[in-house]
């Protein structure tokens, strides 16, 4: 596991040197990639959210697109289209900015929800099907979306079936003072087209085939299902966390293992993660305060839930 472990710090201080500050959000990055997921960030501009994604895909020598979403774009703005060549006399694929790497999705919420459900199988199955084929994406792929806050105008709530598609949800926010005052003087981080790469594809890749073999107890995973049947009968939520939601925080979990240098799973890795893997994936009820989120309620069910010793 020493040289697990080296890869993954590389591939967190590279991403450090152009995001100050912020290892926590970075670690969740990491899990995400490592997990196979996706990670939506969910806040408001200039805090470093494609910062984050340029710098992540720079660090594993990746491919990186960046899309703004709006409210006019099609889906074969970002799928691709096939275009009539007449020396070949035959329609050819043009792929479009999701075949890549990692892609920033920036502020997805403000498209319409047709161009939204276009990401699904990509986001899912890491393919695309268009005119009865089928395209595969490049190893690894990873997209991170950025929302704003629905108060914004011109957004569109995400649907649930394109929110349970996000492995974890994250908030960046402000820097600390101290980061922000580094970062206006200029020498606090380095632009995110500068890093050289630390990791390649194929180590990224090892890296994930790593994350399905940590092991699991079956006192862990009955933590887990405990936690998630606790989202089913809370009183507050009128949707709990469904069996892609369990699997998810298994993925999430397994990866912040790896990350921490074990190849064993403890409750502490599912408790950890309950609130940026499971928070998106629930509805509260009409009648909640106003001062009660997702956030909230799952963290509470995570903390009442007792941990096997």
């Amino acid at each position: 596991m020493a040289r697990t472990l080296d890869l993954v710090r590389r591939l967190e201080s590279n991403v450090a040197l152009a995001l100050v500050g912020k290892p926590e959000v970075i670690r969740l990055a990491v899990i995400g990639l490592l997990a196979r997921g996706h990670l939506l960030i969910e806040d408001v501009p200039g805090v470093g959210k494609t910062t984050l994604a340029a710098a992540l895909a720079r660090s594993i020598g990746g491919g990186f697109q960046r899309i703004q979403f709006t409210s006019d774009m099609l889906p074969s703005d970002i799928l691709g289209v096939t275009v009539y060549q007449p020396d070949r006399n035959d329609f050819v694929f043009k792929p479009g900015p999701l075949f890549t790497n990692i892609v920033l999705a920036d502020e997805i919420n403000r498209t319409t929800p047709k161009t939204q459900s276009s990401l699904l199988e990509a986001m899912n199955e890491a393919q695309v099907s268009l005119d009865h084929s089928t395209f595969p994406l490049p190893k690894p792929f990873m997209v991170l979306a950025t929302q704003n806050p629905l108060e914004y105008e011109g957004t569109h709530a995400l649907p649930e079936s394109q929110l349970d598609r996000f492995l974890l949800r994250i908030r960046i926010g402000y820097p600390e003072a101290s980061d922000e005052k580094a970062i206006l003087r200029g020498g606090g981080a380095a632009a995110a087209e500068s890093l050289a790469p630390v990791l390649t594809s194929a180590e990224v890749l090892d890296l994930q085939d790593q994350v399905e073999r940590v092991r699991v107890d079956d006192s862990v995973l009955d933590y887990l299902m405990e936690l998630v049947a606790a989202t089913r009968k809370a009183p507050l939520l009128r949707l709990g966390v469904s069996p892609r939601g369990s699997l998810a925080l298994l993925r999430a979990a397994r990866a912040r293992a790896l990350t921490d240098g074990r190849d064993f799973l403890v409750p502490d890795d599912l408790k950890t993660l309950a609130v940026p893997a499971l928070a998106h994936r629930v509805l509260l009820r009409t009648t909640s305060g106003g001062d009660v989120d997702g956030d909230a309620v799952i963290g509470a069910i995570a903390d009442a839930t007792p941990v096997p010793r």
